[in-house]
């Protein structure tokens, strides 16, 4: 249903449209940025259902932790196979009913930015706009000298400050949004969740 639904994306992010709808920030704009950005900073885990909707309006749900620095998991209720694990500064990519397994590097992909140590909204990441409408703060990125790759916007509620959705836009206009619900901070996880090095983790897939 949702074939790489986040790993086909285009390295960090962002796409023509992101370039030709650029805009200078105002002082606003780069104080919310600010909040933003501390606001990634001060998180050290969440864990939340999700919901993913495709650009032909296929969906898909399933369970998400983040657990910074450089850790995430993304696993899809069935009948979805897909199985996305972050660590080791790779992003490990699993179908289960074809048995094949995926891995790239965390920084080429797009949310391996999110799971930088030191994470700052700008250097090699150009905020592009910044829209707020509906409580909700939007904040568009693309990689910079890039913006053909394409663009990423993360959504976070105005107040209090708090991520509840992204959306990736490829080169190709395709779009693919994820949106946190049922949001649970700071928990301490198993490693196992996240290390597929570990031969129990992929014992436990199958994996020889």
């Amino acid at each position: 249903m949702l074939r790489r639904p986040l790993l086909a994306l285009p390295a960090l992010l962002l796409a023509g449209p992101a370039a030709a709808q650029q805009r200078p920030l105002s002082d606003r704009d780069r104080a919310d940025v600010a909040r933003a950005e501390a606001w990634l900073n001060r998180l050290t885990s969440l864990k939340a259902r999700f919901l993913q909707i495709a650009q032909n309006g296929a969906s898909a749900e399933g369970t998400g932790w983040i657990v910074r620095p450089g850790r995430m998991r993304f696993e899809y209720d069935p009948p979805e196979p897909l199985l996305l694990v972050a660590s080791h500064g790779q992003f490990f990519y699993f179908d289960r009913q074809l048995k094949q397994a995926t891995t790239l590097p965390l920084g080429a992909t797009p949310l391996g930015m999110l799971l930088r140590d030191n994470l700052r909204l700008s250097g090699d990441v150009t905020v592009s706009r910044v829209e707020r409408g509906g409580g909700l703060l939007r904040i568009t990125l693309h990689r910079t000298g890039q913006p053909a790759e394409g663009w990423l916007t993360l959504v976070f509620s105005e107040d209090p400050i708090e991520l509840k959705q992204w959306a990736v836009v490829d080169a190709q206009g395709q779009e693919t949004r994820v949106s946190l619900f049922q949001t649970e901070f700071g928990g301490r996880y198993p490693s196992i969740l996240f290390d597929f090095n570990d031969p129990r983790f992929r014992e436990a897939l199958g994996i020889q």
